[in-house]
């Protein structure tokens, strides 16, 4: 390659593809690889005394029975696991989708359905492909009927609030405003895979999965809805300063 050809190609990237779309896709190999590695190790049985001590350090020493810290917190804790759960996220996402509608944004509010569509879809065949069973350590805090790897509060959750995080700043002009929203979407999701494993419904390494899958997916998601919207298929980021 002539110098000439290595400028005009350095040229093109520097006009074409922006940094955060590069962040994006660097982040998501290394969460997809990340997963592939999880998802071996948790198939040959490698990470069971890693996941047995973890739940059990949530538990009160001699009573497995229950959890640590006053009955207060329990309750808490069912609530942050209550923002994962299928009624919530189903109304939060309707309540975003409502907030692109109002501005005309039909094409964001649509792509907003597919992509939660998508998670969830994902979700429920990573579930019966796995089909591991549930911690018996302990006795369950929380309503269960399905296997436990990944975790789907988890991964839906992330795939949710993450996903809603990007589509609500590509709408805000300061920095800090996108900053601040995507800070709370993250610590819902984390909030909600904590809340997991502290009512013993999973394995930590469950909720790891759900996380890094949800992240994979809602990263899937942020590049497509650039590339849809460099070609008019959704709206474009809001840009300019605001005062």
């Amino acid at each position: 390659m002539t110098k000439e050809n290595f400028s005009n190609a350095r040229r093109w990237v520097r006009e074409n593809v922006e940094f955060g779309t590069l962040l994006f896709f660097a982040l998501g190999v290394l969460g997809f690889w990340a997963l592939a590695e999880l998802a071996d190790e948790v198939i040959e049985g490698s990470t069971r005394n890693l996941d047995r001590d973890l739940l059990l350090l949530l538990r009160t020493t001699g009573d497995h029975s229950d959890p640590i810290g006053p009955a207060w917190i329990e309750e808490v804790v069912r609530d942050f696991t209550a923002i994962g759960g299928v009624a919530i996220l189903t109304l939060t996402t309707l309540a975003v989708a409502g907030f692109f509608l109002l501005q005309n944004k039909f094409a964001t509010a649509l792509y907003l359905f597919a992509a939660v569509g998508g998670g969830l879809l994902i979700s429920s065949t990573a579930k019966g492909f796995f089909d591991r069973p549930r911690p018996e350590l302990v006795p369950y805090d929380s309503f269960v009927n399905t296997s436990s790897f990944p975790s789907g509060h988890s991964m839906m959750a992330a795939v949710v609030y993450l996903t809603l995080g990007v589509l609500v700043a590509r709408t805000l002009l300061q920095t800090r405003l996108k900053v601040y929203v995507l800070t709370l979407a993250v610590i819902a999701t984390l909030l909600v895979g904590i809340s997991r494993v502290y009512l013993g419904v999973h394995w930590p390494t469950d909720v790891l999965a759900g996380w890094l899958a949800g992240f994979l997916w809602a990263s899937i998601c942020m590049l497509g809805a650039r590339y849809l919207a460099r070609r008019g298929g959704v709206e474009q980021e809001a840009s300019g300063k605001s005062p």
